[in-house]
């Protein structure tokens, strides 16, 4: 008898791969475009597919659902690399859709990456997709109007796919256990919470939960005919003892506050200390960056408007390089904003300004400041009385802008902070101008 070598079993797929929805029914996010009556759900239902793009981040089910549309639209599928695939793969990959398209069959080629395609890789689709030879579905984590050439994705409807929520992810693990594909047939002893703590581990990415879940059980003790999963086990698997808080509960909280409330204090050390118990503990850099471009105008201001160039590339690097590598360049916006000198005056002109607006909503813009575009409104004098600042010699004009209701009403009062106070000096002379002017 032929013995069995190693290399012959089979291999058990990963749970991501035996988990993959074969239907829209199956099919977990995206509901702003999967939804009962949504725009993508229509197309696909009435076989109304034409080319497009799939924009998002990683695990939210782009090759999936590529395949769910090939499956329900009864097209050939081809699974096309960029990372690994050339002009001549295309080519051939062409010629076949070309042969299929002579036998009535439609193809859909969907490119994994496309934004790794240079111009004449992705040339080489446009005759085939111009004249219907294929059904493109480009899938990229990329902004496609910067890394796909125009011309193709002219020809191409962009769908945005959004990263999977956590109650999302929290209920594909828990089918995950009771499907038989899964860890159906397998008593898994784990708590609620745990499946949530995994959720928020993979920041939206449902292939890294999976991947989680399936490490913990396989790694998980064996009581008789069960498999128990500790707190222990998981926070060895996930190799982040400090990741277990929820991102949407108090501590969560707690920790941006502390973050937010230490660069405010000066404090570089405490800013630096909090920003890493976050990170460390699994929160989405693009998070904390999005705060740290908030405090920059809020608590810098005007004192430093070099804060908020700071911060906005500091949430620039992070979306290009994730983590690990960007956490220096949030450290570096950390420690820049703490050190930068305060001031809340933009904050405290806009909720003073945002009450008075919120009371007159209905005020009318004055007139002399209101675009006349059409013959009637100058005939209403839209426009009557404006003065154009570029024509004085000053570049100022004592035209009143505000509604009558609220003339004279103060809102930015700038502070002697930093840069702010050259500001400050700059507005008292302007202020002084114009009231000599009255």
């Amino acid at each position: 008898m032929e013995q069995l070598t190693l290399f012959d079993r089979e291999v058990m797929q990963p749970l991501a791969a035996r988990l993959r929805p074969a239907t829209l029914e199956e099919f977990v996010g995206q509901s702003h475009l999967l939804g009962k009556g949504k725009v993508l759900r229509r197309l696909i239902e009435s076989d109304q597919i034409s080319s497009m793009i799939f924009w998002g981040p990683p695990g939210v089910g782009k090759t999936t659902l590529a395949r769910i549309i090939a499956g329900r639209t009864k097209a050939s599928f081809i699974d096309f690399s960029a990372v690994t695939s050339g002009i001549k793969e295309i080519r051939t990959v062409m010629q076949q859709a070309e042969d299929n398209r002579r036998y009535g069959e439609k193809t859909i080629v969907f490119v994994d990456e496309i934004h790794r395609f240079n111009k004449a890789q992705q040339d080489a689709f446009l005759p085939f997709v111009e004249k219907g030879s294929i059904l493109l579905i480009g899938a990229t984590t990329e902004n496609p109007s910067f890394e796909i050439n125009g011309a193709l994705l002219s020809r191409c409807k962009v769908f945005v796919l959004q990263a999977l929520k956590t109650e999302e992810l929290t209920a594909l693990l828990a089918r995950a256990l009771k499907d038989p594909r899964g860890f159906g047939n397998t008593n898994v002893l784990i708590e609620p919470e745990m499946l949530e703590m995994i959720a928020n581990f993979a920041n939206g990415d449902a292939r890294t939960a999976l991947s989680t879940l399936e490490m913990v059980v396989l790694n998980g003790e064996i009581e008789g005919s069960a498999v128990r999963i500790t707190r222990e086990t998981l926070e060895q698997c996930i190799s982040k003892k400090s990741l277990l808080y929820d991102k949407k509960g108090e501590e969560h909280y707690n920790l941006i506050s502390a973050l937010h409330k230490s660069m405010r204090n000066s404090d570089p050390d405490a800013a630096v200390y909090w920003l890493a118990r976050m990170l460390e503990a699994g929160e989405d850099p693009l998070y904390v960056a999005r705060r740290v471009i908030r405090f920059a105008s809020e608590d810098v201001g005007l004192a430093d408007p070099r804060a908020l160039e700071i911060a906005v590339a500091a949430y620039q690097a992070c979306h290009f390089i994730g983590m690990p590598e960007c956490t220096v360049n949030l450290t570096e916006a950390v420690v820049y904003l703490s050190l930068a000198p305060k001031s809340n005056a933009l904050y405290r002109a806009y909720g003073q300004a945002k009450e008075d607006a919120e009371q007159q909503l209905a005020e009318p813009v004055p007139l002399a400041i209101r675009n006349a575009v059409t013959g009637l409104m100058k005939e209403l004098d839209y426009g009557k009385g404006y003065q154009y600042a570029h024509d004085t010699e000053e570049k100022l004009t004592n035209l009143q802008c505000l509604p009558d209701s609220l003339k004279g009403r103060v809102y930015y009062e700038p502070t002697e902070e930093g840069m702010e106070a050259k500001y400050k000096e700059r507005l008292e002379r302007i202020k002084e101008w114009k009231r000599e002017r009255e």
